[in-house]
């Protein structure tokens, strides 16, 4: 039987003007049950972290990429904002520019150049003449919502016909009606137009497939299926380097640093997780606790795309470590605990005292335990860094976290259906979203105010949003997450009793008109003025384009589309 030990924060330094609370760090022992692990489907999830020999590879493999490549890169970095200053004289080059450095996920490099452009763009927008070129209009008006500008829909206009239809005569401009498509996926509520733009584009480019090139068609039905402003950059972006044919002198520039970069990024990747899987068996929850997921790969994987500047590389390490509790403290809900052990433990999280902690089963000690030191290490760090004592709000989160899955096993465990809106309103929290989301606005630290954190604290809009859009489209999943045992609700089931409906697709119908309207709900929180930063903004996007990667379950119950991205960021190269 081991004993479970997680580190705290030297108790000589100073955690916060009053001093941050600690709860007594008191080794715990485990409980010995032989319990069900979980699924997850890439085998190799661990090998990084379980065979020295490759770790000694990728750690030599960073140190000789860095000294090999840090100086041609730096060069050809240099020649692409060269080139960007000099295409950016003309206004459409200047955006196509801007638009491959966004899809091959290397614009962090030139975010004050874009920032630039993009301001002269937006003036440009405003002027008289708007423009009728479909093509540059809709590749000015989406470059422009995605920085935050409130471009108003009314731009598309000058493509309609007398009739309110777009003009006939759109039919043939191929790239326009992609540009249109990929502009319409920034709507908010109200803009008709964007939603015309979405149905017209899709059934134009649809009729248009069985007539184009193998090429061509593989260029739309990408468009189709994965639009830039839903899709992860850095895992499109191979895609997206197929698809250039003939390409310009600054497109051979960008590709060439669009490689460089994306064998970098990878590099560092690799040695983050080894971070984060030493972390996690050093906390020996993976044995203390047998019944939970072991798949530190996997949770990192949120950060990562969250978060994918590289300078944001202890951001990433520590917020694995609170995902991790997040699905820890699921599988106790979940899979094992029952409901009166689950109503001690979130007695004992809301309280957060350590004498109520001696009340609760040995395993939920070890769980309890181990949330409580790393809650302390991170709000340590965010004040050491950012001066700001963030330990109530992170526990206030954990809290609102238990108390939603405390609701959930009640209404399991008698066997009520709740009404569709009751279980959304719930299990928007049970998402864990509030919880990452607040994490990772404490950890990367821009525009800590006592404003900002009352609104963090209150799960603002840019958090339900994006917590909507993982609730309903893990609840479309036609598999059983990863073999759970436990019982488990989704509001497909809620809106067929509450409707009457005996038919599942009605039901995911409604689901996924739901979340389209939970997009167009984000899309309008990130527009200026935004009380966050741009990097929190963009991490929030993120999550909600990891989502489909997440929960994109086959017959198999297994992730394809979640192995290939993981096998593209972490093992293959580009050439």
């Amino acid at each position: 039987m081991q004993i479970f030990h997680c580190a705290s924060p030297p108790s000589h330094l100073p955690i916060a003007p009053n001093n941050i609370p600690q709860i007594n760090k008191t080794s715990l022992i485990a409980s010995s049950s032989t319990l069900k692990t979980h699924k997850w489907s890439i085998g190799d999830d661990l090998t990084l972290v379980s065979n020295p020999s490759i770790q000694k590879d990728y750690l030599t493999g960073y140190r000789s990429l860095t000294d090999d490549f840090c100086v041609k890169h730096e060069q050809k970095l240099k020649e692409a904002k060269r080139m960007l200053r000099k295409v950016g004289e003309n206004p459409l080059e200047g955006l196509v520019m801007i638009d491959n450095l966004q899809r091959l996920g290397i614009d962090y490099h030139f975010q004050e150049e874009i920032e630039a452009l993009l301001q002269s763009q937006y003036t440009k927008s405003n002027a008289t003449t708007l423009g009728y070129d479909l093509y540059e209009v809709s590749t000015r008006f989406r470059l422009l919502r995605q920085e935050g500008y409130n471009v108003p829909a009314d731009v598309f206009n000058n493509f309609k016909a007398k009739n309110g239809k777009f003009k006939p005569e759109l039919n043939a401009d191929m790239r326009g009606l992609m540009s249109l498509y990929e502009a319409s996926q920034l709507s908010i509520e109200g803009e008709d137009i964007l939603d015309q733009a979405a149905d017209f584009s899709t059934q134009v480019l649809n009729g248009l497939m069985p007539h184009l090139s193998h090429h061509q068609a593989r260029v739309v039905s990408n468009t189709l299926g994965n639009p830039h402003h839903k899709s992860l950059a850095r895992f499109m972006a191979r895609d997206f380097l197929s698809d250039y044919t003939n390409p310009s002198e600054w497109e051979n520039v960008l590709q060439e640093l669009a490689k460089m970069d994306f064998n970098m990024v990878q590099f560092t990747h690799q040695k983050e997780i080894l971070q984060v899987s030493k972390w996690w068996k050093d906390t020996g929850l993976a044995s203390e606790l047998k019944f939970a997921r072991d798949q530190p790969l996997k949770w990192y994987m949120w950060p990562m795309a969250a978060l994918t500047d590289p300078r944001f590389s202890e951001q990433r390490v520590e917020l694995t470590k609170p995902i991790s509790f997040i699905y820890l403290i699921d599988d106790i809900f979940d899979v094992y605990g029952t409901l009166e052990e689950l109503t001690l433990f979130t007695e004992v999280v809301n309280r957060w005292e350590l004498g109520a902690v001696e009340q609760l089963p040995e395993y939920m000690k070890i769980c309890f335990k181990a949330l409580d030191d790393i809650t302390n290490h991170i709000a340590y760090k965010v004040y050491r860094e950012h001066g700001w004592n963030s330990i109530d709000s992170l526990r206030r989160t954990w809290a609102s976290l238990c108390n939603a899955f405390l609701v959930e096993a009640k209404w399991f465990d008698s066997g009520h259906l709740p009404k569709p809106e009751e279980y959304l309103k719930n299990g928007v929290i049970s998402s864990g979203v509030h919880v990452v989301l607040a994490h990772m606005f404490f950890l990367l630290g821009h525009n800590i105010t006592k404003q900002n954190v009352n609104l963090v604290n209150d799960n603002p809009g840019i958090v339900t949003s994006t917590a909507t859009i993982l609730r309903l489209f893990d609840d479309l999943g036609s598999a059983k997450d990863e073999n759970q045992d436990g019982k488990d609700g989704s509001y497909v089931q809620c809106y067929m009793k509450e409707n009457n409906c005996s038919s599942v697709d009605t039901a995911r119908k409604q689901v996924i008109h739901m979340i389209s309207q939970a997009w167009k709900s984000l899309n309008k929180e990130c527009l200026s003025p935004n009380p966050f930063s741009p990097v929190f903004t963009k991490g929030s996007l993120n999550i909600a384009r990891m989502v489909p990667l997440m929960y994109s379950y086959d017959d198999k119950q297994n992730l394809p589309v979640l192995e290939e991205y993981m096998k593209s960021m972490f093992y293959d190269k580009l050439p």
